[in-house]
């Protein structure tokens, strides 16, 4: 026997209720739906806010303003913290012009002198833990990974309650655009499984230079210390993570971290980072073993790099900027 459709109610007038007109000649399961759809969009969803560190240092070449001049015009995307660590080209005018023209969006930190970019990132972060922000991370200055993308790592971080760490992971998949020069590829393989060892964790990419953490008790105090190295501070990271859980009963770091694979990743000219630093890294690498992934490691305070007043400070989104008349040294 052919099924019989379902009954519809008889036509009766429009009935208001809750500023919407539902005709009750719809089917009641139909009817059920779409109240519930319109309850859900009355619902006032808070957006979870993010302060992305920038870290720069001669970057008036690279900077790429369109991109980011775009970004800041996106309702609901990061605010980014610029921090200039002392830079000697024209990279302090082009992060002021970026505030001056959206100070909502683009703050700026002044280091007059260089540091370094984990330094830079670390002062950063202190200084963005200031506004109490739900997540805090830092982003290579080159745009390497679009900011257009950090939408998908707040997206893990507002899913997965469990996730303290989203980490970008540059894996050559189909449909996916990584542009990496064959030798920085075999060499950041052959780090990632190294430090995967020393960390007793596996990394797939461990120097992706995109990263978003949640705020938590225990965010302050992986950035309180100045880092023992230079080029991977992003494994000491980890390594002070790992540290700090031992012997409680907090989740370890694997469980807490979360590798995003990108859509897309471009190797930007004019980079730093040379294949002889490979060289370097692994002798940092020793140096975070021993401090503090070794049995029985107690780590000692890191030696204190000498506290500077910042020259710039970050600007409330009701502020104009401030002027400023000169390059820092």
């Amino acid at each position: 026997m052919p099924s019989r459709p379902l009954p519809l109610l008889p036509t009766v007038r429009p009935v208001r209720y809750r500023s919407a007109v539902i005709l009750l000649r719809e089917p009641v399961h139909s009817w059920i739906r779409s109240r519930i759809r319109a309850a859900s969009q009355d619902k006032d969803v808070r957006m979870s806010r993010m302060v992305v560190v920038v870290p720069c240092y001669n970057e008036s070449a690279r900077l790429n303003m369109r991109a980011i001049q775009d970004y800041g015009r996106q309702d609901g995307g990061a605010e980014l913290l610029f921090v200039n660590d002392g830079s000697r080209d024209e990279t302090l005018e082009l992060l002021n012009h970026l505030r001056g023209n959206n100070p909502q969006r683009f703050s700026v930190l002044n280091l007059e002198t260089n540091r370094g970019k984990a330094e830079a990132v670390r002062r950063g972060i202190l200084e963005a833990l200031q506004s109490a922000p739900d997540y805090v991370g830092y982003w290579d200055a080159d745009l390497a990974t679009p900011l257009a993308d950090i939408d998908a790592f707040r997206r893990v971080l507002d899913d997965q309650t469990s996730i303290e760490l989203v980490m970008g992971t540059r894996m050559r998949l189909l449909g996916h655009r990584i542009d990496r020069r064959p030798l920085r590829y075999w060499l950041g393989r052959l780090f990632a499984n190294t430090a995967s060892l020393a960390l007793g964790v596996r990394v797939f990419d461990t120097q992706c230079g995109a990263k978003l953490f949640r705020v938590t008790s225990e965010t302050e105090q992986v950035f309180a210390q100045p880092f023992r190295t230079r080029w991977i501070f992003d494994v000491e990271i980890f390594a002070r993570i790992v540290h700090a859980r031992r012997g409680t009963t907090r989740l370890p770091f694997d469980q807490i971290a979360y590798e995003l694979p990108l859509d897309s990743w471009c190797d930007v000219a004019g980079s730093s980072v040379k294949g002889r630093d490979f060289v370097k890294a692994v002798g940092e690498l020793a140096r975070i073993y021993w401090a503090y992934l070794r049995p029985g490691a107690a780590v000692q305070p890191a030696l204190t790099v000498p506290v500077e007043t910042p020259t710039d400070v970050i600007v409330p989104a009701d502020s104009a900027p401030p002027q400023r008349d000169s390059k820092a040294a």
